[in-house]
């Protein structure tokens, strides 16, 4: 079956991304599918038909539904997850949460998204730590070698390891299991920042093995926006500390952790979010995702192929470095200025980055997307840096 085949029946019944825009950015804020979109509405007028009964009487069992449809699609148990409106939020959960001080240190690469490292930032001026950003240079070659490239960075100060699963400028699945079984042996603390992980690669979080990850469900699970998860390995459950104290501490539930009762109620919000997460699961298993991501994958591979040729640009790494977003490098300039152009001119929606002195458009293919999208993607490249 073609990629054109595989592709366009989801496209044109299920999404509401507009018609007269290229969108090739999922990987930003996501798109939600009309029947996960409809299901998110009628929890919002649920609980306005009935408030004190959905908030007060109802909504942990609710929750915990919910848990366990995605827990049982992450591979791990409903009790190991707390939902957290987005990857940001866990992480700052996670990093605020440890007893870190002078001397100790925080690894993670020159891949990671700018919002954890500003966090981490942040925590140094107010703890005396350090956050150390180990380069990983490209173009990117087998997994053994970028593991030992990062485990360079590891010195006996070394506390925590922070990665990101799929890296946020240069969009590469790095191998993390294998990173966090050589943390294990070493006796490091691992936190994953898993943000564009769930639905654009199978995930099993048990055999991971990570102490804490983070996952958004709003990105490439396309859930709606708002919806995200924090994994603790049980073992460390109980060191994590809540951004906002509320009913949850100190109440020592019967038979529940303090992990769920820190972070399952921080007081009045709209859950709908998260209890939309099982249907997005479920749109994706009834549409047969996982030939819909290999035909994405497969798009974005020719495409990034076609514009490196076009542009006289290198390759960062081949094509299992990546799922079904992908960094390509272009000529150096203004990168505001070119996702202007892109914008304005083309009508195509896309990032545009710097990173290590070179720019970088990041290519999201989701099952939406056509080959007439990245057609027109080309024909815009080609006006821009070759006419």
């Amino acid at each position: 079956m073609s990629v054109k085949q595989l592709l366009l029946p989801v496209a044109a019944e299920h999404f509401q991304v507009r018609p007269d825009i290229t969108f090739l950015n999922h990987g930003s804020f996501g798109a939600c599918p009309r029947p996960v979109f409809a299901t998110y509405q009628q929890w919002q007028s649920a609980l306005e038909a009935d408030p004190v009964e959905f908030l007060g009487r109802r909504i942990d069992d609710l929750l915990r539904e919910a848990r366990l449809s995605l827990a049982a699609y992450l591979g791990t148990q409903a009790d190991h997850l707390v939902f957290v409106p987005n990857t940001t939020a866990g992480v700052n959960i996670v990093a605020r949460s440890l007893q870190l001080g002078p001397g100790d240190e925080v690894l993670a690469t020159d891949h990671e998204y700018g919002a954890s490292d500003r966090t981490w930032h942040f925590l140094c001026t107010q703890k005396g730590m350090s956050y150390i950003n180990q380069p990983i240079p490209l173009p990117l070659e087998g997994e053994e070698e970028m593991v030992e490239q990062f485990w360079q960075g590891v010195t006996p100060r070394t506390k925590v390891i922070f990665i990101s699963h799929i890296t946020s400028p240069t969009a590469l699945i790095f191998p993390v299991a294998k990173i966090c079984q050589r943390a294990r042996e070493a006796g490091i603390l691992t936190i994953i920042d898993g943000a564009h992980a769930p639905g654009q690669i199978p995930l099993n979080l048990e055999e991971i093995g990570a102490d804490f990850y983070i996952g958004n469900c709003h990105k490439w699970l396309c859930a709606p926006k708002g919806s995200a998860f924090l994994y603790a390995s049980p073992k460390h459950q109980a060191i994590l500390q809540p951004l906002i104290v509320s009913w949850g501490y100190e109440s020592q539930k019967p038979g529940i952790s303090s992990f769920q009762d820190y972070f399952g109620w921080v007081g009045t919000d709209d859950p709908a979010a998260f209890l939309s997460v099982p249907s997005a699961i479920a749109f994706q298993q009834e549409h047969n995702w996982d030939a819909v991501r290999a035909a994405c994958h497969e798009l974005a591979a020719s495409t990034r192929q076609e514009i490196t040729s076009l542009l006289g640009t290198q390759l960062i790494c081949s094509d299992t470095w990546f799922g079904q977003m992908c960094a390509i490098q272009v000529p150096d300039g203004d990168s505001q200025a070119l996702q202007r152009t892109l914008r304005e001119t083309w009508h195509i929606e896309m990032p545009v980055t710097s990173w290590n002195n070179h720019r970088y458009i990041r290519l999201s293919i989701q099952g939406y997307n056509s080959p007439a999208d990245v057609e027109r993607l080309l024909t815009a490249l080609h006006a821009i840096f070759v006419q």
